[in-house]
């Protein structure tokens, strides 16, 4: 059986809507957290598919997280062997970095639910299942353009919101993969001020993942599957 490995950068950032479409394909799915010890000691290269979740700390606090330059390192020899990537939101500013990237931070928290703009020219790419669809977004970091990548969608605030490096890595500032999970209250619970500085609250945002948080997985489930199936 095929091998997909998650790695969370803290607990209450799992693969939540994505592991059905990844187990559906085949793989059997193994998670790891950056603070076991097990972790400095993996080969990054050896799991057939790696998926990299967010996260609050920023690429760029490496004297904060030393485990970031080690992620890094490894993360670097994965991609240069193209194997299959996906990485969201902090996990895709870690693969901007490894490509070469610079992470910095935006000008403004981007918090709440609302679409993507998928460019023309990917529009029979896999982000094609959530065009016009409302999907969570909860960062303040940005990136620029990563060595052979190809940029897929933007936001009015953020002009990098996805890209593709050939057909095996997929990076994707937003979080399609929540709107059914429990632990958006802990996102809730422990980040209000998120909310507040992106002009929102606490409770409407809520209301908003309830109304529209099913759709949002559904979309990104079938974005995730049809990835998968064009893997190389």
């Amino acid at each position: 059986m095929k091998t997909a490995l998650i790695i969370r950068h803290v607990p209450h950032e799992g693969v939540a809507g994505y592991r059905k479409p990844i187990e559906d394909a085949g793989y059997e799915v193994s998670r790891i957290d950056v603070t076991d010890p097990e972790f400095s000691t993996l080969d990054l290269r050896e799991p057939d598919l790696l998926i990299m979740m967010g996260g609050p700390m920023g690429v760029y606090e490496q004297d904060r997280h030393p485990w970031i330059g080690c992620q890094l390192r490894r993360l670097a020899m994965r991609l240069e062997a193209d194997r299959p990537t996906l990485g969201v939101c902090f996990g895709a500013q870690m693969m901007a970095s490894a490509l070469g990237a610079r992470v910095f931070p935006g000008p403004a928290k981007e918090v709440g639910f609302h679409p993507v703009q998928v460019h023309e020219h990917a529009a029979d790419s896999p982000l094609r299942h959530v065009r016009e669809v409302p999907v969570l977004h909860w960062h303040g970091d940005t990136f620029t353009k990563p060595e052979g990548a190809e940029f897929l969608a933007s936001t009015s605030l953020y002009e990098h919101q996805a890209f593709r490096r050939g057909r095996n890595q997929l990076a994707l500032q937003f979080h399609a993969e929540m709107g059914e999970d429990p632990r958006f209250d802990a996102w809730i619970d422990q980040w209000p001020e998120a909310v507040v500085e992106a002009g929102g609250c606490p409770q409407a945002l809520r209301q908003r993942h309830d109304e529209l948080g099913p759709g949002a997985v559904a979309a990104g489930r079938a974005m995730i599957a049809d990835w998968l199936q064009g893997l190389n």
